[in-house]
């Protein structure tokens, strides 16, 4: 089992950037595939981008890609996501989130796959 706990979120002004981290405890947090959801205000939770266990393989959502990296670091046992070029509509709840991995290059972009979840970190762009 592990557990996750974001931080990082805040206040910034579009064009701004923020670095989220996500740190997981458990000595297993090499073997999870992780990812990163957003929640707006009365919108489902959403894909953001994954990264698979071996830190090799990633995947964005098209409204990211170009913007945001994600990115892990196994031997501190926590997950990153840079994001630059921040704009109003990426205002949300941003959640981390775990599943064992099973090959090298699991990547999952379904929330429904995730077995994990942090607390959430608010991020809030202003315009």
């Amino acid at each position: 089992q592990v557990q996750l706990v974001e931080s990082g979120g805040g206040l910034v002004q579009a064009g701004d950037s923020l670095r989220l981290s996500c740190a997981a405890s458990g000595r297993t947090f090499s073997s999870y595939a992780m990812g990163w959801f957003r929640q707006a205000p009365g919108k489902e939770r959403e894909f953001v981008a994954a990264i698979s266990w071996s830190a090799v393989y990633t995947y964005y959502a098209d409204s990211v890609k170009g913007r945001f990296t994600i990115s892990r670091d196994n031997a501190k046992n926590t997950m990153y996501l840079q994001m630059n070029s921040l704009k109003v509509e990426d205002t949300a709840v941003y959640y981390c989130a775990a599943v064992p991995g099973r090959g090298s290059g699991d990547m999952f972009y379904s929330k429904y796959e995730y077995e994990y979840w942090g607390q959430g970190t608010q991020v809030t762009v202003s315009s």
